[in-house]
């Protein structure tokens, strides 16, 4: 008999068995894929000298988060590697917003709207940790009075343009537009003040060496204390796993489904087959000579750069694709983790991360679209391409099967969906069947390199099925 198994080995799956087997338990962990890691994997798609992350790229809450607080990356290894900018938004030709690291330099740089973007981010930043533990938590416990009393107000302001100027509106939308949902929304405010203050807290850092040093750093802790792993080890019924006395399931719904679907009460799995996937993201990963060439050079210290024009071409291209359609200039995201990491790649070979937004399931390679859409703002960087690969939305869920549809997000990032993720339940993590627990971003606190779903989860597998209150350390 084994104490506990988890499926799959995204950083959520791999955050219960770390927490599950430090707290001494024997534990299991299943992998469908050749490669643990889930959205935490790197890969030398064109050349062994370039190492390309192939789904999470940037991280600001793997530094902020209490799990991998708790867990110390940097005492297993791991150097997160944080740029001069977070990240920047080209307005248009002419007007850029950039969030630098220090919040002084942004508001210098945001001029009139300086002194707004202070009142908005100074509280949260000095308030850091107990935001960040507020909204990473697991929703059933009531938050201490301080930090929670800083977030309504700003987020129900978010939903009206604060600003004079249009930088400061943009970097804010481009922040929000992560949710991959409709904007402006309750879900889009919180999401901006999130990774919005932590530019100026702990950063939106880059693992040096690609993000699979995340998962590595993890597994191999599972190692160290006793955990089996076990690759290319696809899970199909849940009476595969009848010898452990907890089951961990880091899947989305429709994973839990396909798993242990045949077993569930009716209306556990009528609740299930209800949740709503979001829009896709179509990737692009290319190989570049030489760094982009912006016309607003601050645009080279940027870690991360949000394409989308004004707050309102912002909010139209999301709004667009949740409704089912491509957008005609659509919201892009690029990378550039050698402005932070110069041990990626070599100075004529350097590899550039992108993906843009599109309806479920859509087929598009969008490696055209996101050219042009950089071009616009940095023309000739085409020139610069020595290769180039795409993902189309449709293809995302054959290399992970959580992102049903192309949706990174393991199910729609909605008001109702969040409060509810993924059904309604005092204690989401558990299913109906005894043992059973879901762990994946598709509940609380939702999507994100953060292991937070994972803790949470771990900590009602102690308490239920073994009677344990007391936490490993780090995060007693």
């Amino acid at each position: 008999m084994t104490d506990a198994v988890v499926v799959g080995s995204g950083p959520n799956g791999l955050a219960a068995a770390v927490l599950l087997a430090r707290a001494g338990l024997s534990v299991e962990l299943h992998e469908a894929a050749a490669e643990l890691g889930g959205g935490a994997r790197s890969a030398r798609l064109f050349d062994a000298d370039v190492v390309h992350d192939v789904c999470s790229a940037v991280h600001p809450m793997a530094v902020a988060s209490p799990f991998f607080r708790g867990f110390d990356l940097a005492a297993h290894g791991v150097e997160m590697c944080r740029p001069e900018i977070a990240y920047g938004h080209p307005v248009d030709e002419h007007r850029t917003g950039l969030a630098y690291a220090d919040l002084d330099r942004t508001c210098e740089r945001l001029g009139r709207d300086g002194g707004r973007w202070r009142r908005l981010m100074a509280p949260l930043v000095e308030h850091s940790r107990e935001v960040t533990t507020l909204l990473l938590g697991d929703l059933r416990h009531l938050p201490s009075p301080g930090p929670a009393a800083l977030l309504p107000p700003r987020i129900l302001a978010l939903q009206a343009d604060l600003f004079r100027g249009p930088e400061a509106s943009a970097l804010l939308a481009g922040v929000a537009a992560h949710t991959t949902g409709r904007l402006p929304s309750l879900v889009g405010g919180g999401t901006a003040l999130l990774l919005g203050h932590l530019a100026h807290a702990t950063g939106w850092p880059v693992p040096r060496g690609g993000t699979q040093v995340l998962a590595d750093a993890l597994a191999a802790d599972l190692r160290a204390h006793g955990g089996r792993i076990h690759t290319s080890s696809r899970v199909t019924d849940l009476r595969q796993l009848a010898h452990a006395r907890a089951v961990l399931l880091d899947v989305a719904p429709r994973g839990l489904l396909d798993i242990a679907g045949a077993y569930v009460p009716a209306g556990y799995r009528r609740a299930l087959e209800k949740v709503r996937y979001g829009p896709g993201a179509a990737k692009v990963d290319f190989l570049v000579s030489e760094p982009i060439p912006w016309q607003e050079r601050e645009l080279a210290k940027a870690g991360t750069i949000h394409i989308g024009g004004t707050r309102a071409e912002v909010h139209a291209a999301e709004n667009t694709v949740v409704a089912g359609r491509r957008a005609a200039e659509p919201f892009v995201l690029v990378a550039q983790p050698m402005v932070a990491d110069p041990s990626r790649g070599l100075p004529r070979k350097q590899p550039i991360w992108a993906y843009t937004h599109v309806p479920q399931g859509d087929p598009l390679d969008a490696t055209d679209v996101v050219r042009r859409r950089i071009e616009r703002f940095a023309p000739g960087f085409g020139d610069t391409i020595l290769a180039s690969r795409a993902v189309p939305a449709s293809e995302l869920e054959a290399y992970n099967a959580n992102y049903v549809g192309g949706d990174i997000s393991a199910a729609a990032v909605t008001l109702r969906q969040v409060l509810a993720r993924p059904v309604p339940r005092w204690n989401t993590y558990r299913t109906p069947l005894s043992g059973v627990y879901l762990c994946s971003g598709a509940t609380p606190p939702g999507p994100g390199v953060h292991g937070m779903a994972g803790l949470h989860a771990a900590k009602a597998v102690l308490r239920k099925e073994f009677g344990l209150n007391e936490l490993p350390a780090g995060w007693a």
